[in-house]
């Protein structure tokens, strides 16, 4: 039988949480969404567990102490409503489950907090700011797994939801779960008619079914296994690195003396 990984909270227990002092915690949080055809509402989850749990085994191989909590598996999916079982949080809600969190670890001495974000519709900075002012004692801060490495090295046609991306992940991480790609749809979205929207400089709320044909956003014919091994060895890597830098470091000197 498997040893529980340390790192992982979920896994692990009180007698080898009370003897270790632990750095920084990782707070996964994704969504439960229609992801085209061919991949589950779970695939935010699933992505974020896997990058987080290689991530944190490197960190933690290389001496920094985290613990991954459990992934908050609901996003805000206030543009999906009409869509079952998309479960939408309103960002309200979560500032007031964030902050219970923070307050837990606040009261138990342990000293930074990443929210490691697998959600387009979710965007933590502003929370963050919020609750950076009620709890000093916790250094926060916020990683969107999908801004931490470059597509184009990688990838032939990267989307943003259900693409060649994801999908290409997925066949790496739950290829149980992911049907055949004949099956998927090819992602296609229906440009907005105000330039603005179009060009991007402007921003509104995605309607979905109004906005996607498939609920995907970007074609997913050219994934591959290979293609997902790769980005999750980029992704890990490089987290880890964040992780061990962000474990070691002292929040009351973040910043570079300029004299030096």
């Amino acid at each position: 039988m498997s040893e529980a990984r340390p790192y992982l909270i979920a896994e692990t227990n009180w007698g080898n949480l009370r003897s270790g002092d632990y750095e920084l915690a990782i707070l996964p949080w994704g969504a439960t969404e229609a992801h085209n055809y061919h991949l589950p509402y779970a695939t935010d989850n699933i992505q974020l567990d896997a990058i987080a749990e290689g991530a944190a085994r490197i960190a933690w191989d290389k001496g920094a102490r985290i613990g991954v909590l459990p992934c908050v598996p609901f996003g805000v999916n206030t543009g999906q409503l009409d869509i079952p079982f998309c479960i939408n949080m309103n960002p309200s809600t979560q500032t007031a489950v964030l902050a219970d969190v923070i307050s837990s670890l606040a009261g138990q001495g342990i000293p930074k907090l990443t929210v490691l974000n697998g959600h387009g519709g979710n965007n933590f900075r502003q929370q963050l700011r919020e609750l950076q002012a009620q709890f000093p004692e916790v250094f926060l801060s916020t990683v969107d797994w999908f801004n931490v490495v470059e597509f184009d090295e990688i990838f032939d046609e990267p989307g943003d939801h259900a693409d060649e991306v994801e999908t290409s992940l997925m066949m790496h991480i739950a290829p149980h779960l992911v049907l055949p790609l004949d099956q998927a749809g090819d992602g296609s979205t229906n440009p907005p008619r105000i330039r603005a929207f179009r060009e991007g400089w402007a921003w509104s709320q995605r309607d979905w079914l109004k906005a996607t044909n498939d609920t995907g956003s970007g074609n997913p014919a050219r994934a591959t296994v290979e293609k997902g091994e790769q980005l999750l060895d980029a992704l890990t890597g490089k987290l880890a690195e964040f992780f061990v830098e962000l474990a070691a470091s002292d929040p009351g000197n973040l910043y570079e003396d300029p004299g030096q």
